[in-house]
């Protein structure tokens, strides 16, 4: 223990962390080698780099932009629709295409205790957002007589609180074989000084580091092998709290496979030319997501020949990506983006403080940053009114009241 301490000195010397050992004498001979521990496992240079570089502001000018095409779901004449539907379920039907859910997140927004995908809607019956996504998975498998692999992404938070939910709810029927959980990977918190902040005086205070470990962690949890035995060659990619996001939508998959790209995204129409939402654009020749904010209004404002509108297609986490693109990304490590929150610390008493606003930075990797490594993507514009239902809080335009409805609607529309 000792030899182990001087190392870890040593080490929160070198990078100024040794407010890290300030109660060290207070602990516990077993929470004094759990902190050593952690202290141990941190990649410091890694986190060091990370809050320096998240300093620079990255101004990105209008001139460096172009527009990418899309199609538009609801524009497509029945010829085209009827063809990439029958492309896209000859897909499903062969055993081609499977699922991942990011479901890392907490309920803690919706002031719900659990993993997010616990959280139960509103419906007659009742439902939980993992239910509800099943049902698209389980109709599909039911159709065209295939199983549909399931993969699951969680955080280390709610790893086995999600697990332990399937297993409650016997995997709401779907077979168990066919759900596969992965957890995705954590970095230390900081503080506005870069200062790593402490959840308890023996414990590093962690938070899962974004929706763009995807990949990486597929491949450490040995999923990419298991996709490839399994003979997939498409990968739908969503998030949990959208409740009308169908993950084997015929169309997006057949559109994809007949515009040859390796990679696709659904897309929203941003209707108001001052919303700050991230547009698609290509930037130095490759696809990717940009924010606009230094020129929002002049962007949105631009369009074609036709009146059509260049800079307005937004991310609503609807991703296809090919196998080969997955196997790509798995080894390559996405950029960071720092993202300012309020979070609860240990203060220099020793006690944990509740801030009054954002006090802490975290690291993310974002799946859209995957883009920039192909040469195209195919986009497709969808209905907000039809498929777009994220759960997010309760007080937005995106709460569980106006999901419930949509949702219910959907269900009369089309499962009855």
């Amino acid at each position: 223990m000792k030899d182990k301490l001087y190392i870890v000195k040593e080490i929160l010397s070198k990078y100024h962390q040794e407010h890290l050992l300030r109660f060290y004498r207070e602990l516990t001979e077993e929470q004094k080698s759990d902190l050593l521990n952690q202290i141990l496992s941190i990649n410091f240079d890694e986190l060091s780099t990370l809050y320096e570089q998240s300093k620079q502001n990255i101004f990105i000018s209008s001139e460096e932009i172009e527009p990418l095409p899309y199609l538009d779901k609801q524009s497509l004449s029945s010829f085209e629709a009827e063809k990439f539907t029958q492309i896209g379920n000859g897909a499903i039907a062969s055993g081609k295409v499977g699922v991942i859910t990011l479901a890392g997140g907490q309920g803690s927004r919706l002031g719900f205790k659990g993993p997010k995908g616990t959280f139960c809607l509103d419906t007659n019956p009742s439902k939980s957002l993992f239910e509800i996504l099943c049902d698209y998975l389980k109709k599909a498998s039911t159709r065209f007589n295939v199983s549909i692999p399931w993969y699951i992404m969680t955080s280390t938070v709610n790893h086995f609180d999600t697990i332990n939910f399937f297993e409650q709810n016997h995997f709401f029927g779907y077979d168990r074989n066919n759900v596969l959980f992965f957890t995705q990977e954590n970095l230390p918190i900081v503080d506005v000084n870069g200062k790593i902040v402490l959840s308890e005086i023996y414990k590093i205070n962690l938070a899962s580091n974004g929706n763009g470990n995807l990949f990486q962690s597929l491949k450490r949890a040995n999923l990419v092998k298991d996709m490839e035995q399994r003979n997939l060659e498409w990968l739908f990619v969503g998030g949990i709290d959208n409740v009308l996001l169908n993950p084997l939508d015929p169309i997006f998959i057949g559109s994809t496979i007949a515009s040859h790209c390796e990679i696709a995204s659904k897309t929203i129409f941003k209707e108001n030319p001052k919303d700050l939402a991230w547009v698609f654009a290509r930037r130095n020749g490759a696809p990717c997501i940009v924010d606009c904010e230094n020129f929002v209004e002049e962007l949105s404002q631009i369009t074609d020949s036709n009146g059509n509108y260049l800079y307005r297609e937004t991310n609503m986490l609807a991703h296809l990506f090919s196998l080969n693109a997955i196997q790509k990304l798995a080894t390559i490590s996405l950029p960071y983006h720092r993202a300012f929150r309020k979070n609860a610390f240990v203060n220099e008493e020793g006690m944990k403080q509740v801030p009054d606003g954002p006090n802490i930075y975290k690291f993310e990797q974002f799946v859209f940053d995957a883009f920039s490594h192909f040469n195209n993507i195919a986009l497709l514009r969808v209905s907000k009114y039809l498929e777009f239902a994220p759960i997010k809080d309760f007080n937005g335009p995106y709460n569980p009241e106006v999901a419930a409805q949509k949702y219910s609607a959907l269900v009369k529309g089309k499962f009855s």
